[in-house]
């Protein structure tokens, strides 16, 4: 017999929709549909019923859009809420929003395709729920004090022959529920001189563009999409593009990323897992690592691998992660050298990044 079921309410405004995810999240044991709702006006009859442990919900519907619920819910009755949403480049930006509202999780609608397409959809869906529903949900407003921007200059060495040298520094970040918020805050500490960045951030197709766009807004860091064959250059950040792996390689002095497909690993395509390991085979002493905010386990034994392969591995503290799974399991393996809060985490960049 199943302990306590995760009961989900589904708002969106297809039929068809609706139907596909409750199909979809009924199939797992751990999971129940308590409720669809066609618009949020619909669904705030439904909470009025029964508070559900998770909500699904789409960012464009009649009467009321998903952002000004989310808005009303974050407010007044914080609840795990997962985006699913459509892949359309109008909606990406509004979508990165709602994290900034408080959601915990974004994921792509499942759509009729391939049984290896839709059997993807069904492990991310069921996935998503399970970590919205460990979630530590944070009501709207300013969840953290951002340090004031670290200047480096006494800190990080000249970049002048960076690549020049073999020694240069690199900084791999894995990251998953409440990683983008968690993530801004640590590149929004970061001078524009400090060491090279590749990130895997779970999260959808086209997502990660839009998301990245939005950080080298607010960053005095460059940060971009990565592309195959991009070099990892100081004060620069590059983000794995979403449905595709990432790997770290290394040509000489320089290193450069590539883009691959593959199956999902760790249940993830990205996987930090994939990333991790390739940093430990590439740069291996040279490279910092960070796991940061996240369920479930990926990344924790790639961070295991850059350790022993003489890389410093850092994890972000419980206390400042929305789900403390990934880095707690690093922990677990003995593969995190230092565990600091997220606030913490640049300043262990320079020290570690000279």
């Amino acid at each position: 017999m199943v302990a306590d079921k995760i009961r989900v309410l589904i708002v969106d405004d297809s039929a068809v929709v609706r139907q596909t995810l409750k199909s979809i999240l009924s199939s797992d044991p751990e999971i129940e549909v308590m409720a669809t709702a066609g618009d949020p006006y619909v669904a705030a009859e439904r909470i009025r019923d029964q508070i559900p442990d998770v909500i699904t919900l789409d960012i464009e519907m009649p009467r009321m859009d998903g952002l000004t619920f989310l808005g009303k819910i974050m407010s007044q009755h914080p609840i795990p809420v997962v985006i699913c949403s459509s892949l359309a480049d109008e909606g990406a930006l509004s979508t990165l929003k709602a994290l900034e509202y408080g959601a915990v999780e974004i994921i792509t609608k499942p759509k009729l395709g391939t049984k290896q397409f839709l059997e993807d959809s069904r492990i991310e869906l069921c996935q998503a729920v399970k970590a919205a529903a460990q979630a530590r949900v944070r009501t709207l407003g300013p969840s953290h004090i951002v340090e004031p921007k670290l200047t480096a200059d006494a800190v990080l060495a000249p970049a002048a022959h960076a690549m020049v040298e073999t020694t240069e520094k690199i900084v791999i970040i894995g990251a998953s529920t409440g990683g983008t918020e968690a993530l801004k805050t640590l590149l929004e500490a970061l001078p524009s001189d400090a060491p090279g960045i590749v990130i895997v951030q779970h999260m959808p197709e086209l997502f990660t563009r839009a998301f990245a766009n939005r950080l080298n807004g607010l960053c005095d860091i460059t940060v971009k999409e990565a592309e195959s064959n991009d070099s990892v250059i100081r004060g620069r950040a590059l983000i794995a593009p979403g449905n595709h792996h990432l790997l770290l390689k290394r040509s000489g002095a320089r290193y450069y990323v590539e883009i691959k497909d593959g199956p999902l690993v760790c249940r993830h395509r990205p996987s930090v897992d994939v990333l991790f390991r390739s940093a430990a085979r590439y740069a291996g002493k040279n490279a910092v690592g960070v796991i940061m905010t996240g369920m479930g386990d990926d990344g924790a034994r790639g961070m295991l691998e850059m350790k022993e392969a003489g890389a410093v591995t850092i994890a972000q503290d419980e206390e400042s992660c929305v789900v403390f799974g990934m880095p707690k399991e690093a922990i677990k393996l003995n593969g995190v050298s230092e565990v600091l809060p997220l606030e913490a985490i640049a300043g262990a960049i320079f020290k570690y990044g000279r």
